[in-house]
């Protein structure tokens, strides 16, 4: 049996998806939690943020798009290339030779993974050109994305503890300095934008 509970998070939406199976005995301890939001939740905004991003370089996302014969892509960002300027919108930054950059600037969407704080998320992001900032030579392509849906899974039964993960080697501060660079232009290319 599938038990649906809906409640309110700072006036936006966030469901909760609980199952269980259907018995006279107790009901057992659910193995899967869904959580669908439309607002990134708190310890993901705060992965977001442009800070600290010496202490999150070893974060990866999958960034999943479908290239012109319906394959779908992979591409790893890190902290450096990811930004939410407010709870619904997600900044990116890639090199303008990937495969994900065509995909997006053709289809408009692409769906954002990584694992926090023990859950599997998966966000569908409807995904717009952002204009670069004043003064940004990286040659990099920015991207806005908006929350189309979302959810994060997590069972009780087993903790994740990691997705996909980078380790910065020789070169840490160079990217770490990138990085830096990088989140300075998308912060200022998002406040642009919300002008």
């Amino acid at each position: 049996m599938r038990a649906i509970c809906f409640s309110r998070h700072d006036g936006h939406l966030l469901t909760r998806y609980r199952t269980d199976a259907m018995s006279d005995s107790p009901a057992p301890e659910r193995p899967l939690e869904q959580i669908v939001f439309d607002e990134w939740p708190d310890a993901v905004r705060a992965l977001f943020d442009g800070t600290s991003l010496a202490s999150k370089a070893r974060f990866t996302a999958s960034l999943l798009t479908v290239d012109t014969n319906g394959h779908v892509r992979t591409s790893l960002l890190g902290v450096g290339e990811l930004y939410a300027p407010d709870s619904r919108t997600l900044c990116l930054a890639l090199w303008p030779q990937a495969r994900a950059a065509r995909a997006v600037a053709r289809e408009g969407r692409a769906a954002l993974t990584f694992v926090c704080e023990a859950a599997f998320y998966q966000v569908q992001l409807r995904v717009a050109p952002l204009a670069s900032a004043a003064g940004d030579d990286s040659g990099l392509v920015y991207l806005v994305g908006s929350i189309d849906t979302a959810e994060a899974q997590s069972v009780r039964y087993a903790r994740l503890t990691s997705g996909v993960t980078f380790e910065l080697e020789e070169e840490r501060e160079t990217v770490l300095d990138r990085w830096e660079r990088q989140i300075e232009h998308l912060k200022q290319a998002a406040a642009s934008a919300s002008r």
